[in-house]
C-alpha cells in the first residue's frame, strides 16, 4: 500500500492538547487519527497500517506502556514516541525497554515535535511490517487453534470454544508466564469492567479450566484482587 502522506497514530487523552497537535501536525502535511484511550488506540492500531505511533503514557482503559507492549509482540519496527508529562529517569527507562524510539516531555513545542518526527521517519524510511499472527498455540499437551476456536489433544478435536472464550484464552497464553489483570481482561474482551461483566469473566475463567483439565499440568492461576495467570508446570 502507498501513501500520499505520511500516517500517524496520536494517542492523546486530553482532548484540548489532542486536537492541537492534530492539527498541528495536519497543517505539517501528515495524516493524524486521534484516540483516546489504549483500548481503542490498540483496535485502530490492528486495522490499519501507520508510519509513527504517538503515544501518551497516562491513559484510560490501557496505558501507555501495556500498549506499547501490546504493539512490540506483532510489530518490531514501526516507530514510537512516548508523549508524556511524566519526566522520571525510571519512565524513560521502561519506555525504551519496551522498543519506543524517542520520549518526549510535555510542555513541548510542535516545532520540536516535528522535528523529532521527521528525523525519526528518516531514519527508519518505510513503513515497518506486521508479524503475521499466530494461530495455532501449543497449551501443554492442547493445541488451540485460535482461528477455528478448536482444542485439539492428540490431533482429536475435545472442545469447540466461543469467540470470547477463544479471546480470553488468547491473551491468557500471550502473557504468559506473567499475571493478566483482570481489568484489563474487562476493558479488551467485555469492554468495561463493571461489576456484572466481572463475574461473567468469573465464569469464563471456570469454562476454560473445565476445558483443559485434561492436561493436568495446565493451570490458571487466580491472583487474588490482581487478575490471572496462566502456567503450565
Amino acid at each position: 500500500m502507498s501513501f500520499t502522506r505520511k500516517k500517524i497514530l496520536l494517542v492523546e487523552d486530553d482532548e484540548s492538547l489532542g486536537f492541537v497537535v492534530k492539527d498541528n501536525l495536519e497543517m505539517n502535511g501528515y495524516e493524524v487519527f486521534l484516540e483516546k484511550d489504549g483500548i481503542s488506540a490498540w483496535e485502530s492500531f490492528q486495522k490499519n497500517k501507520y508510519h509513527i505511533c504517538l503515544v501518551d503514557v497516562m491513559l484510560p482503559k490501557m496505558d501507555g506502556l501495556n500498549l506499547v507492549e501490546k504493539i512490540r509482540k506483532v510489530d518490531q519496527v514501526s516507530p514510537i514516541m512516548f508523549l508524556t508529562a511524566k519526566s522520571l529517569k525510571e519512565d524513560k527507562i521502561a519506555g525504551f525497554k519496551l522498543g519506543c524510539d524517542d520520549y518526549l516531555t510535555k510542555p513541548f513545542s510542535i516545532e520540536e515535535l516535528v522535528f523529532r518526527i521527521e528525523a525519526i521517519l528518516k531514519r527508519t524510511g518505510n513503513i515497518g511490517t506486521k508479524v503475521e499472527e499466530k494461530q495455532i498455540y501449543q497449551v501443554g499437551k492442547i493445541a488451540f487453534d485460535s482461528q477455528n476456536l478448536t482444542l485439539t489433544l492428540n490431533s482429536k478435536v475435545i472442545h469447540n470454544i466461543t469467540k470470547r472464550e477463544g479471546d480470553l484464552l488468547k491473551m491468557l497464553i500471550q502473557d504468559m508466564p506473567n499475571i493478566v489483570k483482570r481489568e484489563d481482561i474487562l476493558n479488551q474482551i467485555w469492554g468495561d469492567d463493571d461489576y456484572f461483566k466481572g463475574r461473567s469473566l468469573d465464569v469464563f475463567i471456570t469454562r476454560l479450566r473445565k476445558y483443559l483439565k485434561v492436561d493436568d499440568s495446565i493451570k490458571i492461576e487466580n491472583i487474588h484482587g490482581v487478575g490471572f495467570r496462566l502456567k503450565i508446570s
